[in-house]
């Protein structure tokens, strides 16, 4: 298929995608001064929590990655590493493919840091190994979890600081254990090409994701796995808290269920960031789960437009840092003589 006909093709299923978007969110949404009046009847202090929670989140995403890189002996900056996950994430957002723009962009900046191909292919392929195995465990947590009936704002309020309070003690954690003396990087072979067709490629690849595992240090890979739990907890937290700046009265569990089955259709490559998708799939899930219509379509409004909206803009002007003067990286890893793989 030539590129010029997959282009019309993507372009085309995303307009079909935004129609019926547009469509099914016009039967759904209240008329606009309904929609207003209903934005303004928000408890602001839940926005707040709201917004600093997916703050936190995306923090949490890029620790995820420095520590990783950490593992294979290369430093990056906590700045550095914020400003490349705001990037990465607005080019998420708003490209086709958004996702593959963003890991090249992401392979680049850890190649910039001084990562080999190898190490920034690892770091990469990693870094979503466990981001999904982090959300899959989220979802074995919600099956287990008994189902209950509506519950109040004290609960949600307590989640939402109970996992403010986990990311902050997993960020302490992760600066007591970084290491205050040079380490050495594993041992990775750099690229090579497997003969054979697509299975023995995938073979390999999942033996060489298998062997980079393996040869972290076993706290680099434990931490990133936390990081990348943390990440995702924030962000629930962030549309429970919106959805009690609200006043929208669900089992917790019910709302986790729904935040859930969202991820789970946002990774349907229909439309850039799930665009369209996303919030049809939101709004639907709140309106099952007892939310009434002018309360859900509100807190799919704001949710989105701190978890993904905002973040574009943002994200450019983080770009242009990384274009700019270079951020403070912390001094390169060198391996010290006669120093055994830790």
């Amino acid at each position: 298929m030539s590129k010029r006909r997959r282009t019309v093709l993507r372009v085309s299923g995303l307009l079909l995608v935004l129609a019926v978007a547009g469509i099914t969110l016009r039967k759904n949404l209240p008329d606009l001064s309904q929609t207003a009046d209903v934005l303004r009847s928000a408890k602001p202090w839940w926005l707040v929590l709201a917004a600093v929670a997916e703050l936190t989140s995306l923090r949490h995403f890029a620790l995820q990655q420095r520590r990783l890189l950490a593992g294979f002996g290369v430093a990056m900056s906590v700045p550095r590493a914020i400003a490349v996950t705001f990037t990465r994430s607005a080019i998420s957002f708003s490209l086709p493919a958004g996702s593959a723009v963003s890991a090249g962009f992401a392979f680049r900046q850890f190649r910039t840091a001084g990562a080999t191909r190898r190490t920034a292919g690892a770091v990469a392929v990693l870094s979503g190994v466990l981001s999904g195995v982090a959300l899959l465990l989220m979802y074995g947590a919600v099956v287990l979890i008994p189902r209950g009936g509506a519950t109040g704002n004290t609960d949600t309020l307590i989640v939402v600081i109970a996992m403010l309070v986990i990311a902050g003690l997993t960020f302490g954690l992760d600066f007591l254990l970084s290491p205050r003396h040079p380490v050495p990087p594993p041992d990775l072979d750099e690229d090579f090409v497997v003969a054979g067709g697509w299975v023995a490629r995938s073979k390999a690849a999942v033996r060489r994701t298998w062997d980079d595992l393996h040869g972290l240090p076993k706290r680099s890979w434990v931490l990133s796995l936390v990081h990348a739990t943390v990440n995702w907890g924030l962000d629930f937290a962030c549309l429970a808290a919106t959805a009690a700046a609200f006043d929208i009265d669900v089992s917790l569990v019910r709302l986790a269920t729904v935040y859930l089955t969202v991820q789970l259709v946002r990774q349907v490559p229909l439309s850039p960031g799930g665009i369209g998708v996303v919030e049809v799939a939101l709004l639907a899930g709140l309106v099952s789960a007892g939310a009434g219509h002018g309360p859900a379509a509100a807190a799919m409004l704001v949710y989105r437009l701190l978890s993904c909206w905002i973040i574009i803009p943002l994200g450019l002007l983080t770009y242009a840092t990384l274009r700019g003067p270079k951020l403070p990286d912390a001094p390169p890893v060198q391996p010290p003589l006669l120093a055994g793989r830790r």
